[in-house]
């Protein structure tokens, strides 16, 4: 499911998403056009890192800068018209390049999808003995600043985490702004999570993880969990969260010209009369204790409009006496690992995430696939 496909969310009429299509390909196009202009094999890597850094940095503010300024209905047409391709493309490419299934489910209700290593299933290996192990389940919760994307998006880059961690993924289809402002979107978290542990996914065994918006989400959804007493997750793992929408630090102007997210980022949607200085969706506001905030893993970039709340975050986690890992690369923008995986920088992360769920995350040998 996309957000377009609720009944609650209106859509375009179909000659008008595909003037809005049209108008994204001639927004991106132009951004392309502006790549050779913006030195691009200058940089902090090698010259195929720094071209592919302009160009994706071009690209993506294109498609943000072109996308915020439309109307909400002409929005969700086109995103799912992007959902649709995705569905398309990337089932098979990550199938057959990396190994993995995809797989659509409802947890507790709320719509998803489960990513698996194929080894690892029912439906590719009969023989229990030759399955290989799941060594542990994570939530994702997608990025697009609580206002867009979808899970089927984000199928590729929870393949690659599948092949890293050698865990089942189940990226959430949780409601979002401005249809749904908060705290929908953290509800449905609570209860996926719930629903995973009625599921038998012990938590000493899950991971928690999220980037952008879904990385705030996630901290939120921590908050929840120790406000309603239920167990912690193993682990958080956090690519770029959106975890200060005071949008009061200096990076946030210094960096606006480097990094791929608009200037004027939308967060009233969401918000909808919270302050945005409340922990609940801005935890670097939040006072964070070991017994029940677990230990994460955070990754940032240096040219990100986000990266000083970020920086407060991960010192506020590491002066409460939370276990933290915090990876800031240099030259990066917001979300590069999943923008631009082939990058050393991107490289470095992730092997640190592996090292992260080696030392957090309790294996089970007796994990089965959650149904």
């Amino acid at each position: 499911m996309v957000m377009a496909d609720r009944p609650e969310v209106a859509t375009a009429s179909g000659p008008v998403s595909a003037l809005a299509v049209v108008g994204l390909a001639e927004s991106m196009l132009n951004g392309l056009a502006r790549v050779p202009f913006q030195k691009p094999w200058s940089g902090p890597g090698g010259l195929l890192d720094n071209l592919g850094q302009s160009v994706t940095r071009q690209t993506i503010r294109a498609f943000m800068g072109y996308s915020m300024g439309l109307p909400i209905e002409e929005f969700r047409s086109m995103e799912k018209f992007i959902d649709d391709i995705c569905k398309i493309v990337l089932p098979p490419v990550v199938g057959l390049a990396g190994k993995v299934e995809i797989v659509a489910d409802e947890v507790a209700g709320i719509p998803g999808i489960w990513c698996r290593a194929k080894d690892s299933t029912d439906s590719y290996v009969d023989d229990a003995e030759q399955k290989k192990a799941i060594d542990g389940t994570m939530l994702y919760l997608h990025g697009g600043g609580y206002i867009g994307t979808s899970p089927m998006m984000y199928a590729a880059f929870a393949a690659a985490l599948v092949r890293l961690t050698g865990f089942e993924i189940f990226i959430a289809d949780y409601r979002m702004a401005p249809e749904f402002p908060f705290p929908a979107g953290v509800h449905d978290a609570a209860d996926v999570y719930r629903g995973l542990l009625e599921r038998g996914v012990d938590p000493a065994h899950l991971v928690v993880a999220g980037d952008s918006g879904g990385g705030g989400l996630a901290t939120s959804l921590v908050a929840y969990l120790r406000d309603h007493d239920l167990p912690k997750p193993a682990a958080l793992a956090l690519f770029s969260p959106e975890i200060d929408l005071d949008l009061d630090h200096d990076s946030i102007v210094e960096n606006a010209p480097y990094d791929i997210l608009p200037w004027s980022i939308p967060v009233a949607p969401y918000l909808r009369g919270v302050q945005p200085n409340d922990d609940r969706v801005s935890a670097v506001y939040g006072h964070p204790d070991p017994e029940w905030f677990p230990a994460t893993f955070v990754c940032w970039g240096e040219v990100e409009m986000f990266r000083d709340g970020i920086r407060q975050f991960v010192e506020n986690l590491e002066a409460a006496g939370v276990p933290v890992t915090g990876r800031e690369e240099r030259g990066m923008f917001h979300v590069f690992p999943i923008l631009m995986p082939w990058a050393e920088s991107s490289k470095r992360v992730l092997r640190e995430l592996g090292e992260l769920a080696d030392r957090y995350v309790i294996s089970d040998p007796q994990a089965a696939q959650t149904h």
